[in-house]
């Protein structure tokens, strides 16, 4: 099993500012607000949190087993 990434970058799609980001590893972030344009990102339909969506790397549940029980 490959290691954990708990490191990520968020991709405003609404103002393309970039983020980097640690995950946290008890809690789900289905929202995420731009410290830039202050928009509250979501995940895309299909997707577990935000991470999934708009960061370089995958949840920690993706990372670990390739899918996630709380979408």
């Amino acid at each position: 099993m490959a290691a954990v990434v708990l490191n990520s970058t968020i991709l405003c799609p609404a103002c393309g500012h970039r983020k980097d980001e640690t995950m946290s590893v008890n809690a789900c972030a289905w929202f995420y607000e731009c410290e830039h344009c202050k928009s509250v990102i979501r995940r895309k339909r299909g997707d577990c949190r935000v991470y999934c969506s708009y960061g370089t790397n995958r949840c920690l549940p993706m990372q670990q087993s390739d899918s996630c029980r709380s979408g």
